[in-house]
């Protein structure tokens, strides 16, 4: 049964399967004209036509609409899902070439499942951390979305492809690309849910630099104000049981029980991965210094709180309590801040051990006591990262400037000219995007 192609295709290619006319299907309810403007893909049949035309050519309704058999959309369905707990859950290498089977076994026969499986891919290399092949694929899906939105929402590309350029260290293609995804979130009234949590994340980190308020910062703040942080619940237990039983329902050939259980374990999953979206958020906003103190105290307070709750999230964990070591700082609480700076030395990992003994530093310097320990320990620190994955050099070199900066008020000028040649070094231009092409306009 030929299934390739549009809605006319599959119409012009059954009714010329069974030798009939275009008078024929048409028959005393249709016209003939009306058949040929369907085959040439200038009219889309209505329900009743589509069942009607169905009914004649002898296929399902599902097939002529979308190419494919009831079971085998169903299937694709079901595989969509699957891949999605993999991408969320397990491996996000597995995720990817879960995603691509499907875009190989759909093709153009659906074209929605096809984006949808595309998209998947797309996030699946990004948490892989394949940056260039995550960027040309949102690129080439944001084209597509401007051609046929009804395949595919603009904006939820936009903002991974944000995410992805700052990540890569091209900031001011991920301001651009934050900045247009939120004209579209403004003119939708879009302020709550996951879109709008992922949204907030990318501008607070691309608008981090400027100096004073701006429409980005105040949408962050306005999105941190509805939500807050909410608490994490560790539903993975649930989760997992849930993904199993699916599986086990695919094996016995209930796909529609395992679809269900498979929306089940997505769902189950959705609380907590908004709660750490915001989380992240909130982090973020309290590490600028641009709220009140006891405002950025309370989201950091919570921001850590969630990042403990999950096991997955150790690493945030150790930098949150960092970010709260530093509010304390602002706050006028040396005592606090080294509290949570020593916590940070037992569970963090990248540059947060540097950054930890860097917060203790200060606080002997500021209580003009010895830092030499601290310094000497965040140095070593630093120098152990040896070449950092890409996207942390700029906090490694951050970290640099800031030890030469503790270097040069405990009278260190050596060390002090070191650590900052040490800054530039980190700083320096590499490119996690060589060779790739980036549409440079943005649709606004």
């Amino acid at each position: 049964m030929p299934s390739q192609g549009t809605i006319g295709d599959r119409v012009r290619g059954l009714r010329l399967n069974r030798r009939m006319s275009q008078a024929q299907l048409a028959g005393p309810d249709l016209s003939d004209s009306y058949v040929s403007l369907i085959e040439s893909g200038k009219r889309t049949p209505t329900p009743v036509v589509a069942r009607l035309l169905a009914e004649r050519l002898g296929c399902t309704t599902e097939f002529l609409l979308h190419g494919i058999e009831p079971r085998q959309r169903i299937d694709t369905e079901l595989g969509l899902r699957h891949a999605e707990l993999e991408l969320q859950h397990g491996d996000p290498a597995v995720a990817a070439d879960r995603f691509t089977e499907i875009v190989k076994a759909a093709d153009e026969e659906n074209a929605m499942l096809t984006a949808q499986a595309r998209f998947g891919r797309a996030r699946a290399l990004e948490a892989q951390g394949r940056l260039g092949q995550a960027v040309e694929a949102f690129e080439r899906l944001r084209r597509e979305a401007a051609a046929h939105p009804e395949r595919l929402a603009d904006l939820p590309i936009t903002i991974a492809l944000s995410r992805c350029y700052q990540r890569a260290g091209d900031r001011l293609r991920a301001r651009d690309l934050a900045g247009a995804a939120l004209e579209q979130a403004e003119r939708l009234a879009i302020t709550q849910g996951e879109l709008a949590a992922d949204l907030a994340a990318a501008l607070v980190e691309a608008y981090s630099g400027p100096s004073g308020d701006s429409p980005e910062l105040s949408y962050v703040r306005r999105v941190l104000g509805l939500a807050g942080v909410p608490e994490v619940v560790d539903r993975s237990e649930e989760i997992h049981g849930l993904w199993h039983a699916s599986a086990a329902a695919a094996a016995g050939e209930d796909s529609a029980l395992a679809v269900r259980l498979a929306d089940d374990a997505i769902t189950a999953g959705r609380q907590a991965r908004l709660a750490l979206r915001l989380a992240r958020t909130a982090m973020h906003w309290a590490r600028l210094g641009r709220a009140p103190n006891d405002e950025a105290e309370r989201l950091v307070s919570a921001a850590s709180k969630a990042f403990a709750a999950s096991p997955a999230t150790a690493g945030e964990h150790g930098e949150s309590l960092i970010v709260h070591a530093r509010v304390r700082l602002r706050a006028g609480d040396p005592a606090g801040a080294a509290e949570l700076a020593r916590a940070a030395l037992d569970s963090g990992t990248g540059t947060t051990p540097a950054e930890a003994h860097l917060v203790l530093a200060t606080v002997a310097i500021d209580q003009e006591g010895d830092a030499s320990a601290h310094l000497r320990d965040a140095h070593q620190a630093l120098d152990a990262l040896d070449r950092p994955v890409f996207g942390s050099d700029r906090q490694a070199a951050r970290c640099w400037r800031e030890l030469g900066d503790l270097y040069g008020r405990a009278g260190s000028t050596m060390q002090q000219t070191a650590a900052y040649r040490k800054a530039l070094e980190a700083a320096g231009v590499r490119s996690a995007l060589a060779g790739v092409t980036a549409d440079a306009t943005v649709s606004r």
